[in-house]
């Protein structure tokens, strides 16, 4: 298994890329699994998972969309380099002028372009809507930050996205996520990092209760193995859902320190759990990743 973590082209506020290898070392699913994720976010833990077959999903369009058009390949790594070093010329140029053009651009017609540029140079990488579902993050004052090696950075990000997108079966779609677990059949695998409940997230919808309640219900009725990502606590309070809505399900937990505070007295260390409806037992299952897909062998015949 490669320990190297690839870091997708947009950026979300609690990116699990720390967690990556946990998350891989904890899959149980066989090679013509189908990998499903209803909270697509960044993508990051599918897209260094590999798999063969796939479906990503989310209720933001513009995270979706932009895959697609990678996919479709109207945004190539030629395109995004020249995309972005023209923008980043005027952004050096006219400062917090230009972002603002951008985002009022991109809110009018929605360019997942103009979405990179935003999401790469907002204020802490947030992706933020209002209720009118526009995008407003404000500047984070950086009128340099599209430099040669940054521009070069992430059109290598998009370059990576396109192969795998390429040598894989996989499927980007906007819809809730009650759909996208419909979709579930029989040995399919999900993933699911839903907004985390009782935290400050960012996210396009809300989250409370009745949500996580309902994701509960939908996983249940899907009748796969799931895995779920959640904090389970910090130095001042824990995740009660886990108890109350999680119960019946495995637990394994690591550390994992957020930059998400504005001062670094609001950033602190929490525990982050997964939650899994099968057991693990290194003694005799683990998983190889091989020939960019995912095969489930038992120790005795590896």
């Amino acid at each position: 298994m490669n320990d190297k973590v690839f870091v997708p082209p947009i950026k979300i506020q609690g990116i699990k890329t720390k967690l990556v290898p946990l998350i891989k070392k904890n899959i149980c699913m066989e090679s013509n699994s189908i990998w499903i994720e209803p909270f697509m976010g960044s993508g990051v833990v599918g897209f260094n998972v590999e798999p063969h077959k796939a479906i990503f999903a989310d209720t933001n369009p513009y995270i979706i969309e932009f895959y697609n058009q990678i996919k479709n390949d109207k945004i190539t790594p030629y395109s995004a380099r020249t995309y972005l070093e023209n923008e980043g010329k005027l952004l050096e140029k006219y400062d917090d002028k230009h972002y603002y053009l951008v985002r009022t651009r991109f809110n009018n017609e929605h360019d997942p372009l103009d979405f990179l540029f935003l999401n790469r140079s907002c204020f802490n990488g947030m992706i933020r809507f209002n209720k009118n579902y526009e995008f407003n993050v404000p500047y984070g004052h950086k009128p340099k930050r599209f430099a040669k090696a940054y521009i070069t950075k992430i059109v290598n990000q998009i370059e990576h996205v396109s192969y795998l997108i390429k040598n894989n079966s996989w499927e980007f779609i906007c819809q809730p996520f009650e759909e996208t677990i419909s979709m579930a059949k029989n040995n399919d695998f999900i993933y699911c990092d839903p907004p985390y409940i009782g935290r400050h997230v960012d996210y396009y919808d809300s989250w409370n209760e009745d949500a996580e309640k309902k994701l509960y219900a939908a996983l249940t009725k899907s009748k796969v193995k799931y895995m779920l990502s959640t904090w389970d606590h910090n130095d001042y309070r824990k995740n009660d859902y886990i108890e109350s809505v999680w119960y019946n399900c495995e637990k394994i937990t690591q550390e994992h320190f957020y930059h998400v505070g504005a001062k670094e007295e609001n950033r602190n260390p929490v525990i982050e759990a997964l939650l899994i409806n099968y057991k693990t037992d290194e003694k005799q299952n683990k998983i190889v990743i091989e020939n960019k897909q995912l095969s489930f062998f038992n120790n005795d015949s590896a």
